[in-house]
């Protein structure tokens, strides 16, 4: 059984956060935990926290942690921001600040 943490609604867009979380995917969970904590990306503050967070469910179900592996990582695009920027002659440019969704899923190997 795996288990699942979702981190909605992160203020970074997806594709600036994809490259990190390919770092992890199939690693041990103390593994990975120890490459987003000397990671020099920021998304890899919220990667972390999502891995302790389905460390911690599966620590609730009482799942061995010493064999626990990041089975799923993902990235998907969240709800778009739009915010305009006022240009010259009375026009405005439209800026899109981008969210994104963080999926991690540790199970049992």
């Amino acid at each position: 059984m795996a288990y699942t943490n979702v981190h909605r609604g992160v203020r970074m867009s997806a594709k600036k956060v994809v490259p990190v979380v390919a770092l992890i995917r199939g690693k041990r969970v103390d593994e990975a935990e120890t490459l987003m904590k000397l990671s020099k990306k920021r998304a890899a503050v919220y990667i972390l926290a999502c891995i302790k967070a389905a460390r911690a469910n599966a620590d609730q179900a009482e799942a061995d942690p010493r064999r626990l592996v990041v089975t799923d990582a993902r990235v998907d695009g969240g709800p778009t921001m739009k915010r305009f920027q006022p240009k010259d002659r009375g026009r405005a440019h439209q800026i899109l600040k981008r969210t994104s969704h963080i999926t991690v899923s540790v199970d049992v190997k």
